[in-house]
């Protein structure tokens, strides 16, 4: 059974930094690109960026840009969300996704970005 469980979401203040995680079960973890969303109230789901099995990242939206970068260690089946530079306008919930025979989701982790 293919499971995603997030973590690591919290409070922060602007300017400050916070890693996500996404630990994963039920698949060949290390095959399997991860991809980030994010989703803020009252807001679409929006697409981060992704990480495919061997670490190639593409952080393709331009607000977190050069502010997010993602990893993974296949050893422990997790991939990362590394968040710098927190913005208010980043609070949402953060959720990772796989593609296995079929969409999986976690159930995300929050993300306050206030002072």
């Amino acid at each position: 059974q293919v499971q995603l469980v997030e973590s690591g979401g919290g409070l922060v203040e602007p300017g400050g930094s916070l890693r996500l995680s996404c630990k994963a079960s039920g698949f060949t973890f290390g095959i399997y690109y991860i991809y980030w969303y994010r989703q803020a109230p009252g807001k679409e789901r929006e697409f981060v960026g992704s990480i495919t099995g061997s670490g190639v990242t593409n952080v393709r939206n331009s607000a977190v840009r050069g502010r997010f970068t993602m990893s993974r260690d296949n050893g422990v089946n997790t991939a990362y969300l590394q968040m710098n530079n927190l913005k208010p306008e980043d609070t949402a919930l953060y959720m990772c996704n796989v593609r296995v025979n079929g969409a999986y989701w976690g159930q995300g982790t929050q993300v306050t970005v206030s002072s």
